[in-house]
């Protein structure tokens, strides 16, 4: 287990933790969560021992290993290949590899009856068991299996691994660490740079991870499906959650209003203590009662409010200007950016007023390629972007908020957005829309928050209110509480949007209709983003089953495939069907738990005796909304378990 014991840190004025305690027993799978700021990678430096605690201590088992996604590659990789950086995850398979080799030659020049051979061939029996313990013999293979699951092509694997951008050196460091089955694995925002497909991968692979997870993430996908234990880091203090992400945010609101409660309450009992001291203070009969209420007064431990989650500032999207009822058509549309390397071929469909389009696929399909040619930014090699009738595009484009000019204010970057004949008045009411009211808009651009800066790319796209809002990877720098306001506001908003998002549960909520680039092409799915998968997986199995009916019979790697493909989703839904079963019967007991309550105040009102009857009602009234929801919560799972249970046995029928 990880303790942590009265553990302060902090840098310079900022305190990070103060005295805090922390319990992670073996097997938990926790997602930390906070404020940007709030200290969440020093919590993980300091459990690697990269970093020490001002006081206290932390406690870790012996000869656990730990693996740790960092945000930068770690220096002396610039001279390897992918493959051979990844599948040296666990530098003690080296050492003991150069081990083992030894031993053989020593063992194959000893004659027979040598005195050191027992010990020799005990040491080389000890160490095969520990390398075959660690994965050393399938380590290469488990590399291979990660880097494709994480989007790398086949052909890329020897290639060194500073040929890569930032954001694919990251997705190595991540295949790294995941496949080096650590003890404790401690994922820094893992999400970070991967597409949709590569974090539903992830997913599934964290889902069969058997060690101790500690996952840093403002996904709210990963955290929903991953994590059943919610630590949260807020204000120098950390607060465990026995939950789901889901449960985190029902009790934290809970508490949040018990806590303005209580502090209501306080704050009346010392308005009147002060008043009676006011009061007592000046005559001489009171003085000593008004000297016991000040020293009464002071002792009294003030109640601390807890803060919301909610997102400070708002996104509020004015309504876009009237256009016709198709926004924008693409017309047999080729292009590439090298003639002999074509990107997108024959893209053709349109998009109608007031769509909510999520564009999804891996990186370098051509996502944002496909949204500068809906701007203009590009032009088409073949074919044609025709825009409907009075369209008016506003484009935040992937890199804009990191390219905003430091030393420039808030106001200065609408000003130029806006253009020198606008008036700064107009000007003003468009900031305070966006939350950037009096001198918030007087505000250098270099001490902006990654929500402060996604809300000042709004406010410079709606200086010129648009009607086709195009944004590609607009959560990019948010944390959780400023992508929901950003969901939010996408949902009221009446115009047409048109976006590329890696933040799963961010399309889910936003997206009603899916443009996905696979491999055919371009394929428009007139639904969500869980229609989309549902549907393209009967698409492929369609596809698959034609395949191998045109083949004939099915082949021996075929059948492997399927037989492994089955066994894949089996796991996966036994580790769903053992959380909802759990989740039923939880339930289940609180159902009867309220109701046996319930019946035992009934029957102490139906007996007549002396009764605080203002107290049991209040509490039954309590226990029948306990009961309502606990009932509504159970539907919900038992409707859930239903469906694992069904389409489990679709799998073993097939």
């Amino acid at each position: 287990m990880i303790d942590f014991i009265d553990v302060s840190k902090s840098f310079g004025a900022q305190e990070i933790l103060e005295r805090v305690n922390l319990r992670i027993n073996p097997g938990e799978r926790v997602g930390v969560v906070g404020p940007n700021g709030s200290g969440k990678s020093t919590l993980f430096s300091m459990i690697c021992g990269e970093m020490s605690p001002d006081s206290g201590s932390i406690l870790l088992p012996n000869r656990m290993r730990i693996s740790h996604l960092r945000q930068q590659l770690p220096p002396g990789t610039e001279k390897r290949s992918l493959l051979d950086y990844v599948a040296d995850a666990i530098p003690e398979l080296k050492t003991g590899a150069a081990r083992i080799a030894e031993l053989d030659h020593l063992l194959a020049e000893l004659p027979p009856d040598a005195p050191a051979l027992p010990s020799l061939l005990r040491e080389h029996g000890e160490l095969e068991s520990r390398y075959a313990a660690l994965g050393g013999y399938h380590l290469r293979n488990d590399a291979k299996t990660a880097l494709t699951g994480l989007g790398f092509r086949l052909e890329l694997f020897d290639a060194p691994l500073t040929s890569f951008s930032g954001g694919w050196q990251m997705r190595a460091q991540l295949a790294r660490v995941l496949i080096a089955n650590p003890d404790i694995l401690l994922l820094d925002e893992p999400s970070n740079y991967l597409d949709i497909p590569a974090v539903e991968w992830l997913c599934r692979f964290l889902k069969s991870f058997q060690g101790t997870l500690m996952l840093i993430s403002h996904d709210r996908f990963l955290l929903k499906r991953l994590v059943s234990i919610i630590v949260e880091i807020n204000q120098a203090a950390l607060t465990r959650y026995p939950g789901d992400y889901d449960y985190y945010r029902r009790e934290r609101e809970n508490r949040r209003c018990a806590s303005q409660a209580a502090k209501r309450n306080q704050d009346r009992k010392l308005e009147q203590m002060q008043q009676n001291i006011d009061r007592f203070r000046y005559k001489a009969s009171k003085a000593a009662m008004a000297q016991s209420l000040i020293r009464k007064m002071d002792k009294i431990e003030r109640v601390e409010e807890m803060d919301g989650l909610g997102f400070s500032g708002s996104i509020l999207l004015p309504p876009p200007p009237p256009s016709g009822v198709e926004t924008a058509r693409f017309e047999n549309l080729d292009f590439s950016y090298r003639e002999d390397q074509p990107l997108l071929k024959n893209v053709d469909f349109e998009i109608k007023r007031n769509d909510k389009i999520a564009i999804v696929g891996y990186n370098g399909t051509g996502k944002t390629t496909l949204l500068k040619l809906l701007t203009g930014y590009l032009k088409p090699r073949s074919g044609k972007v025709v825009l409907g009738h009075n369209v008016i595009v506003g484009y935040q484009a992937q890199e804009f908020s990191d390219i905003l000019p430091a030393e420039s204010t808030v106001y200065d970057v609408i000003r130029a957005a806006a253009g020198e004949n606008t008036p700064p008045n107009s000007l003003r009411s468009v900031l305070g829309a966006f939350g950037f009211s009096g001198t918030e808009a007087d505000k250098p651009i270099k001490v902006l928050s990654g929500g402060e800066k996604i809300r000042l790319c709004f406010a410079r796209i709606f200086v010129n209110p648009p009607n086709l809002l195009v944004l590609d990877e607009p959560t990019t720098h948010l944390d959780i509480a400023a992508r929901e306001a950003l969901q939010a506001a996408l949902k009221q908003y009446q115009g047409t949007v048109c976006m590329v998002s890696h933040d799963i549960e961010f399309v889910e909520s936003t997206a009603e209709t899916i443009i996905a680039m696979e491999p055919s092409g371009v394929r428009k799915y007139a639904g969500t983003y869980q229609y989309y998968l549902e549907k393209s997986t009967q698409l492929s199995t369609a596809a698959a089953a034609a395949s191998a009916s045109s083949a004939g019979v099915e082949s021996p790697d075929q059948r492997k495939e399927r037989r492994r493909e089955r066994a894949r989703l089996r796991q996966e839904l036994q580790v769903e069907k053992k959380r909802y079963e759990k989740e039923v019967a939880r339930l289940e007991n609180a159902i009867e738990q309220t109701d046996v309550e319930s019946r035992m105040i009934m029957e102490q009102l139906a007996g007549g005796e002396a009764l605080d009857f203002p107290t049991l009602n209040r509490r039954l009234h309590e226990l029948q909304i306990d009961q309502e929801r606990y009932t509504g919560e159970w539907e919900i799972a038992a409707g859930k378990l239903e469906d694992i249970l069904k389409r489990n046995a679709e799998i073993h029928s097939d």
